[in-house]
């Protein structure tokens, strides 16, 4: 008995301790959590409109979207209020703003103001609107409809600025702040906020400015309301349907670093709000983009537009790219596209096209030549100072190619450095296990497109290069397979590239075949200079060919600019690599659907120094001149540009 008993009590003991360690751990750890859970079941808490959103500024910090604050009025509707007060409000702020008028916010003004609105649906409407075979949404556009226009004719300035301010004052949640009016001046918005208006508040709503206007506006993007379509997917994320929120481009790539967050208020009792957690604005997004090479790469290629313009037979060139970057991280140091608009040369209107960058694709030219001859490495078809003498192609039922001059003996450095097609046309030849004969029969097929387009990718043509921009497009890749069309994609006259790869590809032949991703991101910086994320610019793949064969190529390339087809593009003191491209265009000239008309597009990439290098550059110009038989002048573009912005660089940086 007495084991028993000693045992009861050991057993209560037990209890006892095991309740009272419960509750300190309700009390002591668990304490916040359970009055959080207490407060979101007993209170209501709103965010406030918004919050400033994190700076975008350049590699030195120098500031290219910011915020500023535009003096606002909101509503913040308040409870146990009647329709009638409200418009009493309303009238109250009509007196002291001008706001520009809602048109369909007037009738349903009246019918508000008018109890004899219901008279002008008939008996057999309203018993089908009770039978449920109309909705109240369609008796209301019914009464819309019959309202007398002298009715709404009848309403003075006064009547017509309370009607759309009562109905601002009745849009979203009744617990949500109310947007009325912003970018008010300083004595407007004084002037509402001392008359204490019942429900009426002021702040800030902030929206981005752009120090240097439309410089790169369209790659930093937009900000608008979430799109109706991702409604629910930002509501999981905890944004209100209202947000303002990054759309395209770079303010969609990093909204989650740049939204900022808002002022938390608890929702009182009469409606009234008190501030519970102060907001902060968003992180600083630092680019790779140098504005001051920005600035003198988008100045130059309008100027070589304009000059060249001056040209006979130029009749649709109207726009030119050009991207520069630090080669060996990827880095883009300055993109521009620009278009000219009109055709008064004294008085030209650009639009700037960079988002073409990375959405449009172009037939490039030789320019692929460098990993065009890395196939014929790859299979064997020719090895390092391979000679052949160059001439022409014929193929059976294919009209006769050749370079565009007889050049002689070349090998496979002089073959880029003079931009031979003789020799590319050798390698294509070569790869489907054939040797070349005049008039000859080459039968191909998908596999030998692929030997070539597999290599490009490892390059970075014809394929996602991954830059941090939303929307980036690959260029077209031709999906017939003839001998003619193999001939053609050697020389870079089939498959399309976007500018992107093209750079992409420039920076892999820099790098001696290293790929790595071009990016726009530097580092993220938070309110307290904390980085929170910054680019370590990782290689993603190396180009399948030996080293030797990789070096051959930037060699080649060096070459081109001492002796052969890439001279003067960039100066000779800076050691340079290059290589130029002319590509075969037809184009629409009057939106039939039918490619009219024949074009001429000129290409360029390069880096420098070659065998260190610092600094690469591509330029693309579309459609520089019609080509007409025996009439038209070479025009000049491509080598200024690349030669003005190289000389900036070295010069500046």
């Amino acid at each position: 008995i007495n084991v028993i008993n000693m045992f009861k009590k050991l057993l209560i003991l037990m209890l006892f301790l095991i309740i009272g360690i419960r509750m300190v751990y309700l009390n002591v750890y668990e304490h916040d959590n359970y009055i959080t859970k207490l407060n979101e079941k007993t209170n209501k808490y709103i965010y406030g409109t918004s919050a400033p959103r994190g700076r975008i500024l350049d590699r030195n910090g120098v500031i290219l979207v910011d915020n500023i604050g535009k003096k606002t009025i909101y509503y913040n509707k308040l409870k146990k209020i009647d329709y009638q007060e409200e418009i009493a409000i309303a009238y109250q702020l009509a007196n002291l703003i001008d706001i520009p008028i809602n048109e369909k916010s007037l009738q349903q003004f009246w019918l508000i103001n008018n109890e004899n609105g219901d008279k002008l649906i008939t008996d057999s409407e309203w018993q089908k609107y009770n039978e449920r075979k109309i909705s109240k949404e369609e008796i209301n556009n019914l009464k819309i409809a019959r309202i007398r226009e002298e009715e709404i004719n009848s309403y003075t300035k006064l009547d017509q600025k309370a009607a759309t301010i009562y109905a601002l004052m009745n849009v979203g949640y009744s617990y949500a702040p109310k947007e009325i009016i912003s970018d008010l001046s300083d004595e407007t918005y004084a002037k509402i906020i001392e008359n204490n208006i019942p429900g009426i508040t002021g702040g800030l709503k902030w929206v981005r400015i752009y120090p240097y206007q439309d410089v790169l506006k369209d790659i930093f993007g937009t900000v608008s309301k979430i799109p109706y379509e991702k409604k629910e997917e930002y509501q999981k994320l905890g944004y209100n349907i209202n947000d303002l929120v990054g759309t395209s481009y770079l303010e969609l790539q990093y909204e989650e670093y740049l939204k900022g967050k808002k002022d938390l208020y608890k929702v009182n009792s009469d409606n009234t709000l008190s501030l519970i957690e102060e907001g902060y604005s968003g992180n600083d997004l630092y680019l790779s983009i140098d504005i001051n090479i920005q600035l003198e790469l988008e100045k130059t290629i309008k100027e070589n537009i304009l000059k060249a313009k001056k040209y006979k037979n130029t009749d649709y060139l109207s726009e030119a790219y050009s991207i520069i970057s630090d080669p060996t991280t990827g880095e883009i140091l300055a993109m521009s596209g620009q278009k000219l608009k009109n055709s008064d040369l004294k008085n030209p209107v650009w639009q700037n096209v960079n988002s073409n960058l990375i959405t449009k694709s172009y037939t490039v030219g030789s320019v692929v030549k460098g990993a065009s001859i890395s196939v014929g490495y790859k299979y064997g078809v020719i090895d390092i100072n391979t000679k052949m003498k160059d001439g022409c192609v014929k193929l059976d039922n294919v009209p006769i190619k050749c370079s565009y001059k007889n050049l002689g003996t070349i090998n496979d450095l002089t073959a880029i450095a003079k931009s031979s097609n003789y020799y590319q046309f050798m390698i294509a030849i070569g790869i489907t296990n054939n040797k070349y004969k005049y008039n000859m029969k080459l039968q191909t097929d998908k596999k030998d497109f692929d030997k070539f387009r597999d290599l490009f990718k490892e390059y970075g043509l014809g394929t996602l290069t991954n830059i941090d921009l939303p929307n980036e497009k690959t260029g077209i890749i031709g999906k017939n397979y003839s001998s003619d069309l193999l001939l053609n994609l050697a020389i870079g006259q089939y498959d399309t590239y976007t500018p992107i790869e093209l750079l992409q590809y420039t920076n892999t032949l820099a790098n001696l075949g290293v790929k790595k991703t071009p990016m726009l991101m530097k580092k993220i910086v938070n309110n307290h200079n904390k980085i929170l994320i910054s680019n370590d610019f990782k290689e993603i793949g190396v180009v399948s060919i030996d080293e030797k064969y990789r070096s051959r190529i930037r060699e080649a390339m060096n070459l081109a600019t001492k002796s052969g087809t890439a001279r003067n593009y960039i100066d000779k003191k800076y050691n340079p690599a290059g290589k130029t491209g002319t590509s075969e265009t037809f184009i629409d000239t009057n939106n039939d659907g039918i490619m009219d008309t024949a074009t001429t597009s000129i290409q360029y990439i390069g880096f420098a120094p070659y065998n260190d290098p610092k600094f690469s550059i591509i330029v693309i110009v579309p459609n520089i001149y019609v080509k007409k038989e025996y009439n038209y002048s070479k025009v000049y573009i491509t080598r200024p540009i690349s030669n003005s912005i190289s000389n900036f660089f070295f010069e500046n940086t």
